[in-house]
């Protein structure tokens, strides 16, 4: 087919297509939208003047037509790479190195070199080159600990031991901090077309509303969760009294008979394996609940595989998507509406207590705790006698 049957054709396949069918057909060929529109502009006039033959004239010779920029111009892509990537195929001081790569600013630095280049060519020479607007990917983790296979594997061992003694283990960590107020949330939800929720336009803290910040106690064997909403900070002192609390309104109920408690948490923040504090706690925590407290750490940068990230965070958030959190009762409210499929049973407090920081332990206080390591990683894994009242 010559150039104008082409041009016939694609545009008698998209009418008889109907809506949409300009881009599918040029989709399936590669003919440009202009073109096929070209041809249904002349199929019109035919219709209009049946007796009328479109100009043979329409046609034109082998090889003519615009010529290709990449033939005008063959330094053209290696140019545009250079600039796309310049560590690896250009050069690492490009002007371009520290900015945002769109279009626009490709297509102005290429006419800088003496290319001229329009910033839609830049966008289809880039496709064509295997090129494409993409986020950036979480792969890398870092450098792991050599034991921190074994450390899983010791955690599931210690887990199923307790399980089998119909003892609770309990999985802990402190959620994201969350600003009170008219602010928006992440998601989406429904509402009456053109009429959205409206909330401020900047995120910036309110001084009289504060923030939230829910400590979380999951229940791993029952599927139960307990979330402590603070107010103040978030220190040791505040995640040993949500234990407490749990233990008090949902775990005391179900493991009456319990002896020991098996804790596994994360290798930093309140409940972090290096923190003194944490240890003091939880040593006020094993004489106030007169049980012997185990806790098996997650090894540096493993807090995704905690089990209360995706069995109790991940359906908290998913429950308040898209609801702005307007007072610390809403949140509460919305804690302790979460449920699943699955079972899954989630209560809330609100805590309003303050909890001082800044605390300093001593090697003394530190002399004096009932605090025995295990043999396998004693700075992971260790357990906490009550004192005697």
């Amino acid at each position: 087919m010559n150039e104008r049957v082409i041009r016939i054709w694609s545009a008698t396949e998209a009418q008889l297509i109907g809506h949409g069918g300009i881009t599918v057909v040029s989709e399936a060929t590669g003919i440009a939208h202009s073109t096929i529109r070209r041809g249904i502009k002349e199929l019109s006039q035919q219709s209009q003047r049946p007796d009328t033959l479109l100009p043979s004239s329409q046609v034109r010779r082998a090889g003519g037509g615009r010529k290709n920029i990449l033939v005008k111009d063959p330094q053209l892509l290696e140019a545009l790479e250079a600039l796309v990537d310049p560590v690896t195929r250009g050069d690492p001081e490009s002007p371009l190195r520290w900015t945002c790569k769109s279009t626009y600013r490709l297509a102005d630095e290429l006419c800088n070199q003496a290319h001229r280049v329009s910033a839609r060519k830049v966008g289809y020479l880039l496709c064509n080159a295997g090129y494409s607007l993409q986020a950036n990917r979480k792969t890398q983790e870092g450098a792991s600990h050599p034991d921190r296979n074994a450390q899983f594997e010791y955690i599931n061992t210690q887990v199923m031991n307790f399980q089998e003694k119909c003892q609770p283990v309990i999985s802990v960590d402190t959620k994201k901090k969350e600003i009170v107020g008219d602010f928006r949330n992440v998601g989406k939800e429904y509402c009456r077309k053109g009429f959205p929720e409206e909330v401020r336009v900047h995120d910036f803290q309110d001084k009289e509303l504060g923030k939230a910040i829910p400590y979380g106690i999951y229940d791993i064997a029952s599927n139960e969760g307990w979330v402590n909403v603070g107010i103040d900070h978030d220190t040791a002192q505040f995640a040993a009294h949500s234990i407490l609390l749990w233990w008090r309104e949902m775990g005391h109920h179900r493991f009456p008979r319990a002896k020991r408690l098996m804790i596994t948490a994360d290798g930093g923040g309140s409940n972090g394996s290096r923190s003194r504090l944490w240890k003091v706690a939880l040593q006020d925590l094993a004489t106030e609940l007169g049980m012997i407290l185990s806790v098996c750490h997650f090894p540096p940068g493993t807090s995704k595989w905690n089990k209360i990230e995706h069995r109790l965070f991940s359906f908290i958030t998913q429950n308040w998507r898209g609801k702005p959190l307007r007072t610390l009762q809403t949140i509460v409210n919305l804690i302790g509406s979460t449920s699943t499929n699955n079972g899954l049973i989630v209560k809330a407090h609100l805590d309003t207590n303050s909890y001082e920081t800044g605390i300093k332990v001593s090697d003394s206080e530190m002399a004096k705790l009932l605090i025995t390591p295990h043999k396998f990683h004693g700075e992971w894994n260790y357990e906490i006698k009550p004192r005697k009242k």
